[in-house]
């Protein structure tokens, strides 16, 4: 019986890699240009200027920044997140609209943002996900979420679509940044936090930062334990995450940015529609069987070197990520590789003709290889190799993006991103299940305009409104698909897009809102279809010729009262709402069908109260009237739900905060998300294809902040 391979330990690869790192020029990229809505809404006008330093602005910068996007945009603020058990990206962006997050399992998520990845089951793709700018997605573009650590976050801003052209991003989800606090935007020197709760749930987490002349540290680490809600569930991660800033000089500052991320997550599988809403702690007995596992380990390293210069900052980014990935499902999934880039930014103002002109130029740079090795599945162990595979991308990317002030509150955005990106397959055969060779090497290339116009009527106002077109080039989950008699490279297409959207946000004293309409007219949209969910076998890809998506993304806020119970106390109401209508456009198979995987309507009503002497409740409900399609063909649904749910908590002066988090307290049996397939009539008794959600379940912690 063959055991996994003996690896360095994560210290010695994080040396390694700092090493390696060291070599390269210390560089960074985009400065976050952030600030804007967070669970609903924007805050357009920013008092005064919260600590922060110059590779890293103060929260309150961030969000001003973000708040001159010509677009749909939303910032998450830590605040808005501490007082409840935020465990993953769902727990932290749940309150955006126009973002989809729905947990599978443990950390595994359904992350989707204008329909981006819409039928994929698993990980991620059509987003990019950056850590303080610098990209943590590698290099063919997937992504997941593991190393996301919600309690190692200060905030997170959300670029939806071609709004993400600031980092060079140009998917047709945009890209999500998550900003690590450092000890100039810290909101404590110290802070120590241990929550619990349900399920077998415990967790510890730490931070501690300091500032001594012109050095500055942080550091972060997080330990968590859950059996879960679902048998073979269970999940144990180790996060750490640090941050080192020295001032070289006046106007010139470094950071090195060091992260250790260990995930083992048992995994419970899909089930058919009937267990997964009369028996929804079951595991599937595939998963069982074959001891279906994720077990990651990833360490990060990155720099960001920042000059101020006479005109505007020029921010340099290198980073390198080594993943490591042991997954038994049908087969057990083998990989390691490393991923590196580099990426020079600059941005600006200057006066054009009297006129003021904001301007962002940057370059990205980045490659990677990845071992792919598979062997047949005994328990969970290696027996017998069926692919030994060499997988490898390569990008190179142009952008810029110019907003040209021609009114004092009206201005004309003009954006384009240039990109070449390779991606080279070897299966080197030799092998009794993979005897044949294999060789591929697909370039992709293109161009991606943007234009647009944003309209200032009043400072806390604005209205905009922009075209994008984006593409999504393969990740390998895409290009490597496995059939009947082995795994095969297919060459696929790039997804392209038309995206047209307009929005308003602002605050009128008691009211405010967000609110964006959007329509992107897809060609050759990548699409999922899971060929036997039951057992865990990867999606299949295909190009649809012609696709819509088109959707609101709405929040409205509205203080009912104040002084209810003593002066500085508030009563606020929000509603976030976000509509989908994804579907094929003439297609030769599912015709004008919608696609599956995303419920047509989401919707989420807080009723939140706070008094200034620390207590805050906040019921919530959230309500999905029609469940989603689990097939193409429309020939199943999965059927609506509500849930109801109470935060609640107290924060003393002393820096002490406690809180309680109790969901789904009707214990209402739901469907979570859906392993996509093409035809749920033709498969008899019903595809094993759905992930039940999460039953009735309290957490509560404590926090102090010193």
């Amino acid at each position: 019986m063959s055991r996994p391979k003996s690896r360095p330990t994560s210290l010695h690869r994080v040396r390694a890699g700092f090493a390696a790192l060291v070599l390269l020029p210390s560089l960074p990229l985009p400065a976050p240009a952030q600030g804007a809505p967070s669970a609903v809404l924007p805050e357009l006008s920013v008092e005064g200027a919260a600590s922060g330093s110059l590779t890293v602005p103060s929260v309150a910068a961030q969000r001003a920044a973000l708040n001159g996007t010509v677009g749909s945009v939303a910032f998450v603020e830590s605040t808005a997140f501490e007082n409840r058990y935020a465990n993953t990206l769902r727990d932290v962006l749940k309150d955006t609209p126009g973002v989809y997050v729905q947990e599978r399992y443990g950390q595994e998520l359904r992350l989707s943002v204008r329909g981006s990845g819409i039928s994929r089951g698993f990980h991620l793709r059509g987003l990019e996900l950056l850590q303080d700018g610098i990209p943590i997605n590698l290099s063919d573009g997937s992504g997941d979420f593991y190393q996301i650590d919600p309690l190692g976050l200060r905030a997170v801003e959300v670029y939806k679509g071609g709004n993400a052209l600031t980092f060079g991003a140009t998917t047709l989800g945009g890209a999500i940044n998550v900003v690590t606090p450092t000890a100039f935007t810290a909101t404590a020197p110290n802070v120590l936090r241990i929550d619990g709760g349900s399920f077998g749930t415990i967790r510890e987490n730490f931070q501690a930062s300091r500032i001594s002349g012109p050095v500055d540290v942080l550091v972060n680490g997080t330990l968590t334990h859950s059996d879960g809600y679902r048998s073979h569930e269970t999940q144990r991660t180790r996060n750490f995450n640090a941050n080192l800033g020295y001032r070289l000089a006046p106007g010139i500052e470094t950071r090195f940015y060091a992260g250790i991320y260990l995930t083992d997550q048992k995994l419970p599988g899909t089930l058919s529609l009937s267990d997964a809403l009369h028996d929804p702690t079951l595991a599937n007995p595939a998963a069982l069987a074959g001891n279906q596992s994720r077990k990651v380990e990833t360490e990060r390293i990155a720099n960001r070197t920042t000059f101020a210069l006479a005109i505007g900052k020029l921010d340099i980014d290198s980073w390198a990520i080594h993943k490591s990935l042991y997954h038994p499902i049908f087969q057990v999934i083998d990989q390691d590789g490393w991923t590196y880039g580099v990426s020079p930014h600059w941005s600006g103002s200057v006066d054009v003709a009297g006129f003021r002109n904001d301007t962002i130029l940057g370059l990205r740079a980045f490659a990677g290889q990845n071992s792919a090795l598979q062997f047949n599945n005994r328990a969970g162990q290696r027996n017998g190799q069926t692919l030994n595979a060499l997988q490898s991308a390569s990008n190179l990317e142009a952008y810029g993006e110019n907003r040209f002030w021609c009114l004092p509150d009206l201005a004309l955005m003009t954006g384009a991103k240039a990109f070449s990106s390779n991606r080279t397959y070897s299966n080197k055969g030799g092998l009794p299940a993979s005897p044949a060779v294999q060789f591929a090497d697909t370039t992709y290339e293109g161009l991606n305009p943007k234009i647009g116009l944003i309209w200032q009527p009043l400072p806390d106002i604005q209205v905009f409104g922009d075209i994008a077109r984006s593409r999504d080039v393969p990740d390998f989950s895409d290009l490597v698909q496995q059939n009947a008699l082995r795994t095969t490279f297919v060459p696929l297409e790039a997804q392209r897009a038309w995206t047209y959207e307009a929005g308003t946000r602002g605050r009128i004293d008691r009211l405010a809102w967000d609110v964006t309409l959007y329509r992107s007219e897809i060609r050759d949209e990548l699409i999922n279809f899971t060929i036997n969910p039951g057992l865990n076998i990867p999606a299949a890809t295909f190009n649809a010729p012609r696709t819509r998506h088109q959707g609101v993304e709405a929040a409205v806020s509205l203080d009912l009262a104040r002084d209810l119970a003593g002066p500085g106390d508030r009563l606020v109401v929000s509603q976030i709402w976000t509509h989908n209508d994804f579907r094929f456009v003439g297609d030769p198979v599912f015709g004008n069908n919608g696609i599956a995987g995303i419920p047509r309507d989401v919707l989420r009503t807080i009723l939140a109260y706070a008094h200034p002497g620390g207590f805050h409740v906040s019921p919530s409900l959230d309500w999905v009237p029609t469940g989603a399609f689990a097939d193409h063909a429309n020939t199943l649904r999965a059927p609506g739900y509500a849930l109801l749910n109470v935060e609640a908590g107290f924060d003393w002066s002393n820096g002490v905060s406690v809180f309680v988090d109790a969901r789904n307290l009707t214990d209402a049996r739901t469907i979570s998300d859906i392993a996509v397939v093409t035809n749920a009539a033709s498969v008899a008794g019903g595809p094993a294809a759905f992930y039940p959600g999460v039953g009735r379940s309290v957490f509560g912690g404590v926090r102090a902040s010193f």
